[in-house]
């Protein structure tokens, strides 16, 4: 009788935390399992064979038995590949009542006919695995599988996530209306449950995972909660002070220009700036950097006073 490396059936190392096991497990069994490799023989020895090996890692108490074992295989090697020459009484699941001990998702004697697991699994962990000593094969769970996740891109405006929006998305012939909350982050991920791949043998649909983008916008960038942008001020108001409109997401203001204000400086107006995401009446601030504009295509009578101002501050 063989040994049976479960850790190289499934591809990971022997010291594989349970959820990789599982990811990977899932992974496997939805590309070869029967119900999309119908008439595949290699498939279905390939879905026994990895079924069989997440059956025994993917149980702690199964996989640490399993891990005695191989650590002990030596001794049955020594022993000429003969139960006379390896101690089964320590793992056999006929020991104990071991092999009506265990709980588990599937039953490859639903799914194939017969036993469905291997000489080596059955000496293990007990002929026949808990069959006909606390359940009967119809009180078993068939192996079922959540569907695959659907992933897609929604695009929208800064203005939209700064206000809020709704938005029509389309899968599979089906329109889904989404609401989105004032401040989404750009990347936020929308999880729709029950909108991906359809499960098999009774599992849940997968979900739908919607990754929201939001385009760069002309006038503001946006860091965080905050925002930041550009005001332009014509030199006259920098050099003498007063009033400059500006036009936010939400309204114009009038921003108070100090005399003698020079470019790039920096105007904070506090909460004028992004909604925080889920946290009604909070907001970022808003970050103004002045940005002084020089008078072009002067006038006769302009250049004369520039100059008349050149001689004064001389």
């Amino acid at each position: 009788m063989d040994y049976k490396d479960y850790y190289k059936i499934l591809g990971v190392e022997k010291n594989a935390p349970q959820d990789e096991i599982k990811k990977v497990f899932r992974k496997l069994a939805v590309k070869y399992h029967p119900d999309k490799t119908k008439g595949d023989k290699e498939a279905e020895k390939k879905f026994k064979e990895i079924s069989e090996a997440y059956e025994v890692l993917g149980d702690t108490e199964k996989r640490k038995k399993y891990d005695q074992v191989g650590d002990n295989w030596k001794y049955y090697q020594q022993g000429g590949g003969g139960q006379g020459g390896f101690d089964w009484s320590q793992f056999g699941g006929t020991q104990g009542g071991g092999g009506a001990h265990y709980t588990f998702e599937g039953d490859l004697g639903d799914i194939f006919g017969g036993s469905g697991y291997s000489d080596f699994f059955e000496t293990l962990f007990g002929r026949g695995f808990g069959g006909g000593q606390t359940q009967t094969r119809r009180q078993r769970r068939t192996s079922s599988l959540k569907g695959q996740d659907f992933n897609a891109e929604l695009g929208i405006t800064l203005e939209e996530a700064y206000k809020g929006t709704s938005k029509i998305f389309d899968v599979n012939g089906q329109s889904i209306k989404l609401n989105i909350k004032p401040g989404i982050p750009d990347g936020h991920i929308l999880k729709i449950p029950g909108k991906g791949s359809p499960g098999m043998n009774g599992g849940a649909a997968g979900d739908l995972l919607i990754i929201v983008r939001i385009a760069k916008d002309p006038v503001f960038e946006r860091r965080g909660d905050d925002l930041y942008a550009d005001l332009p001020v014509d030199l006259y108001t920098a050099v003498l002070g007063g009033k400059i409109e500006f036009r936010t997401f939400k309204d114009p203001v009038k921003i108070n220009i100090m005399k003698e204000s020079v470019n790039d400086k920096v105007v904070r107006l506090q909460k004028m700036g992004m909604p925080k995401y889920g946290k009604q009446g909070e907001y970022g601030d808003l970050y103004l950097k002045l940005d002084v504009k020089i008078p072009k295509n002067l006038t006769v009578k302009e250049i004369i006073l520039f100059n008349e101002l050149q001689n004064v501050k001389r």
